[in-house]
């Protein structure tokens, strides 16, 4: 598929996804939203991916909905946002539920529902000129992007409450203090360290990470035994792939492994 406003490559089992408006900022517009939506879809169908990355081009990961574009919108305003919506929620659903890891690559700033698309990841790395600010009070709109269910989970509901009504904004250190970001680098080992999360994450048993993960997303909806008894259920079909298998002898004789994500 060709996409005009976002970089898709594949290496090393990596699908790479890089939000390309620079000049602006990687702000979120219709184009942008569909393509985003699109990529989402295809890393999780390729076989051949095995770790997702998300990244955006130049200073900014992203600077959340393009506000231009809803000043021109006029009365149709409301049409315009919920179209846009549609694509983020999908692509940010497709990611909480694919079975592949999924890294967000913060390499700038991340506002409004650029932030909330970046705490949608579920391993954030920070460059150290990164800086967080939800946004969304300065232009009078309550929050979009997932941010109203991940935030209080993180942070819990006063801190999710004051970075809306505040606007505060958060360097990469104190976003990592508070549990945000998984990891900050300084800006020039960026790149290097993002890359190699990710080949670290691509070589990794897939089919173990992506019960792992949906254990731990269900986790905030069931009582206990509920919760064990898909704890049961998963591990065991874990016992029937093929990197299992090769886990348990590689682990018996003392010997690496080599996971193939089957």
């Amino acid at each position: 598929m060709v996409y005009q406003t976002l970089r898709y490559e594949v290496e090393d089992a990596i699908a790479t996804l890089t939000l390309n408006r620079p000049d602006a900022y990687n702000a979120l517009n219709l184009t942008l939203g569909r393509d985003l939506f699109h990529a989402t879809l295809e890393a999780d169908e390729d076989p051949g991916v095995r770790c997702i990355v998300v990244t955006g081009a130049g200073k900014a990961f992203c600077a959340g909905g393009d506000v231009k574009d809803f000043a021109e919108a006029g009365d149709r305003v409301g049409v315009v946002i919920k179209e846009l919506t549609t694509y983020l929620h999908g692509a940010i659903s497709r990611l909480a539920r694919t079975a592949k890891p999924v890294i967000m690559g913060v390499n700038g700033i991340a506002a409004g529902g650029g932030m909330s698309f970046a705490l949608a990841g579920d391993l954030v790395v920070a460059a150290e000129s990164a800086k967080f600010t939800m946004a969304y009070s300065r232009i009078a709109a309550s929050p979009d992007g997932s941010s109203s269910y991940f935030l209080p989970r993180l942070i819990g509901l006063r801190r999710a409450l004051e970075l809306h009504y505040t606007n505060r904004v958060l360097t990469a250190r104190e976003a990592l203090d508070w549990g945000l970001v998984n990891r900050v680098h300084p800006d020039a080992e960026f790149p290097g360290a993002l890359a190699g999360l990710a080949r670290e994450l691509a070589a990794g048993p897939t089919l173990a990470f992506g019960r792992a993960k949906q254990l731990f997303h269900q986790s905030t909806q069931e009582s206990l035994e509920t919760q064990m008894e898909l704890e049961a259920q998963a591990i065991a079909a874990c016992g029937h792939t093929e990197d299992f298998q090769a886990g348990v002898k590689a682990f018996a004789a003392k010997q690496p492994v080599s996971f193939r994500g089957r």
